[in-house]
């Protein structure tokens, strides 16, 4: 079973690939992602690595959090899950705009 961790405190410049190849030295890596910001288009200084199994991602804690990378130290963590979203309504339009403001 796939385990996934937070990887923190990454150089902004920091690829998806990148990222791969420096965890790829621990085990098999299933996915590699850095965060990228929706409006500017630039990373978020994280990302998540899923390692095929979870004693390959306790010996990539291990080996890598609190190491430099890039000129950075490493924050690597177990990921915890995805809490739901409760800070916008799902199926309502929110917002002004021309009709929805209440003005003419």
């Amino acid at each position: 079973m796939a385990s996934k961790l937070y990887v923190g405190s990454l150089p902004f410049s920091t690829t998806s690939e990148e990222l791969r190849d420096q965890f790829s030295r621990c085990g098999t890596v299933v996915s590699a992602n850095v965060i990228i910001d929706r409006v500017t288009r630039e990373s978020r200084g994280f990302g998540f690595v899923e390692m095929s199994s979870e004693a390959e991602a306790k010996s990539a804690i291990d080996k890598l959090d609190g190491q430099p990378f890039a000129g950075r130290r490493l924050k690597v963590q177990m990921a915890s899950p995805q809490a739901p979203r409760t800070d916008r309504p799902r199926n309502e339009r929110v917002g002004g705009g021309r009709w929805g403001s209440g003005r003419w």
